[in-house]
């Protein structure tokens, strides 16, 4: 059932769609148990308002929200922390021990924002970045847990697309929150019920070595759904995760083929991340054609090509 931007998905798990630069592209999930929920990942300040209507519309009091849950501190899923936090009185942030001081202090965050964007763009796309007082911000390494009304999340390390993500697991269902550890879906590709998922590598932690483990341990939890953030409930797990793990090896192939290129590299990776992620989408049965995939697909790849860029330039 769903009811404007936010959608209702089971086991006291709702979707709201943040309305970050298209529909069905980011996804603020909300956890309600008893009268009190936690909110996982954010999007961008411009999507508070979003958020704060969905609680009025579930009956739960601002005051009752007990945790902004993070994924990571990447703005289209945290962007709109600070916003959030001073709109809701009682709520303490949960964050990566990594993550915490770009929160408390979003100055160095914002900064690196605005030289990829320019700042006009930046302020455009993700409003400002607003601090959350140190005393509200919980670190959640390896191991964390909090508890909603008894119902108890507990924190995973999984590092690979970024080096502060954690995914999160709701004891009561099993079900994760995967941010983008687990690749992005986005819901414009599926096909007869299918996910075309694909790893996000974007800049500058990107790590297949790692985001294979994590992605394995993932797996291993067998959850019967995961929650992404691009975008939301996925079944089928286990076959998303072949194909996923197939895709970061291509990745891979893709930024070594091109190694050495040089002034060219990004240019020369975007050109080939864009021919294989369009035969891809072609061969899932996709009815875009070309030009509609790599117009969907555009932030993806020239984000995916550079991340791949930092990691050759990391690893020589």
């Amino acid at each position: 059932m769903s009811e404007g931007h936010l959608e209702h998905l089971g086991n006291g798990i709702h979707v709201v769609d943040s309305g970050y630069l298209r529909a069905q592209f980011d996804a603020i999930h909300i956890v309600v148990s008893g009268d009190r929920a936690a909110i996982v990942d954010t999007a961008t300040a411009r999507s508070a308002p979003r958020v704060l209507a969905a609680l009025a519309a579930l009956g739960i009091a601002r005051d009752k929200v007990d945790y902004v849950v993070l994924t990571h501190v990447h703005l289209d899923h945290a962007g709109g922390a600070g916003t959030l936090m001073a709109a809701l009185p009682n709520a303490r942030l949960t964050v990566h021990p990594l993550g915490a001081r770009h929160m408390i202090d979003p100055a160095k965050l914002w900064a690196g924002t605005c030289e990829v964007y320019g700042e006009e763009r930046a302020r455009a796309m993700y409003g400002g970045p607003t601090p959350v007082p140190a005393e509200r911000v919980i670190e959640t390494p390896e191991g964390a847990t909090v508890s909603l009304a008894g119902r108890v999340l507990e924190f995973y390390d999984t590092p690979g697309h970024a080096r502060h993500h954690v995914t999160i697991r709701d004891t009561q269902t099993g079900h994760l929150f995967t941010g983008d550890t687990f690749g992005i879906a986005y819901r414009d590709f599926d096909v007869d019920g299918r996910a075309f998922l694909i790893p996000s590598s974007t800049p500058v932690q990107f790590d297949p070595v790692q985001l294979h483990r994590s992605v394995d341990r993932l797996l291993a939890l067998a959850p019967e759904a995961v929650y992404l953030t691009h975008y939301s409930r996925r079944g089928d797990v286990p076959a998303l995760g072949v194909q996923l793990k197939r895709r970061i090896d291509a990745y891979v192939a893709i930024g070594e083929a091109h190694a050495g290129a040089g002034d060219e590299r990004q240019t020369r990776i975007e050109a080939a991340m864009g021919a294989f992620l369009i035969a891809e989408a072609r061969a899932h049965g996709t009815g875009f054609d070309d030009a509609q995939i790599a117009r969907l697909l555009e932030v993806d790849i020239v984000l995916n090509s550079a991340g791949l860029v930092s990691w050759l330039n990391r690893t020589g």
